[in-house]
């Protein structure tokens, strides 16, 4: 058997490259019925068009060169627990390598392709309190300066504050049923984002300032302080609200400042070199946006090759282009 190249087809395929390239435009930008209907192909061929388009494109570049400060991140795919893994650029905003599973052998997978060369040159690396991210970052790349995401501090913060709030709210003396309903969001949202019940509610609950709740309230406040404020005070502003937050003997801040202080230097590291998971939830999105636009992927291949091919720097132009 004979096998000959040609320029205008990529191997193993029955469609022209420019056709492919077409095709796989089309699926960046538009969902997969669409792309079907107008290409006159079955979505079957629509995926294998995007593989090896995408296939093609990693062959030609290095993805993992120049890396310098990542975001690590897990999103659930699938019902069932079913997770990738997810690596981004911090500083191109690209998503760099996508894996099936979330444990330490996913990210050894991960570094074992960087090499030790590249993985030396690392500089921060951006996640959430996921031990086996950690575990993982310490033992392959100990140089780096590890950034515990905010969003996720302060959703142990605000986690917390509900909490509280169910355990004293039986107690609570001077609301009404309608107060009561917008309780919880008074006390959740952003100062700027209440609307006008939730601002009274806000302010009956400001009015007792001995109280558990108005206690758990402000120190929520402060702790956003914390990020907000200027950086060289960082740490000593972070270190107060854990005193205060032991002082309050109100269960659930004590159990939060003991798990704050486990993560006190990534938090710190966090806020002096500006780092959050931003990049790799906006990431995350993304790749949810697009199971729910193709009703979902037969397997987590099809989905890394399509977040690829949207946010991996690997969608062609058009021909014609």
């Amino acid at each position: 058997m004979v096998t000959e190249m040609v320029p205008w087809a990529r191997p193993a395929a029955n469609m022209t490259r420019a056709f492919d390239d077409n095709v796989a435009w089309l699926a960046a930008h538009s969902p997969a019925t669409s792309v079907c209907e107008y290409a006159r192909v079955a979505w079957r061929s629509v995926t294998r068009i995007v593989t090896r388009v995408v296939g093609d494109a990693v062959g030609r570049t290095d993805r993992l060169q120049g890396l310098r400060r990542l975001g690590i991140d897990e999103i659930a795919y699938r019902k069932g627990h079913r997770y990738l893994t997810v690596v981004v650029d911090h500083d191109t905003g690209r998503l760099v390598w996508a894996a099936e599973g979330h444990n330490e052998s996913t990210l050894n997978r991960f570094f074992d392709e960087l090499g030790e060369e590249r993985t030396a040159r690392l500089t921060h690396i951006s996640a959430d309190a996921a031990k086996w991210i950690a575990s993982t970052v310490c033992s392959r790349a100990p140089q780096v300066k590890r950034c515990m995401d905010p969003f996720h501090v302060i959703q142990w913060m605000t986690r917390a504050l509900d909490r509280l709030r169910s355990r004293v709210l039986s107690r609570l003396w001077g609301f009404t049923d309608r107060d009561r309903r917008h309780l919880r969001w008074a006390l959740l949202k952003n100062v700027e984002n209440l609307n006008p019940a939730q601002i009274s509610v806000r302010a009956k609950i400001l009015e007792d300032r001995n109280s558990e709740l108005c206690r758990g309230y402000v120190m929520k406040e402060q702790l956003q302080h914390v990020y907000s404020g200027s950086k060289k005070r960082a740490s000593v502003r972070l270190r107060a609200w854990m005193q205060m937050a032991q002082d309050s003997r109100i269960p659930e801040l004590v159990g939060l400042a003991k798990s704050i202080a486990r993560y006190r230097r990534e938090i710190l590291n966090a806020i002096e070199y500006d780092l959050s998971n931003a990049r790799v939830e906006a990431n995350n999105t993304h790749l949810r946006s697009l199971t729910k636009r193709s009703y979902g992927f037969h397997s987590p291949e099809a989905l890394i090759a399509m977040a690829t091919l949207t946010r991996g720097g690997a969608c062609p132009a058009l021909p014609q282009r």
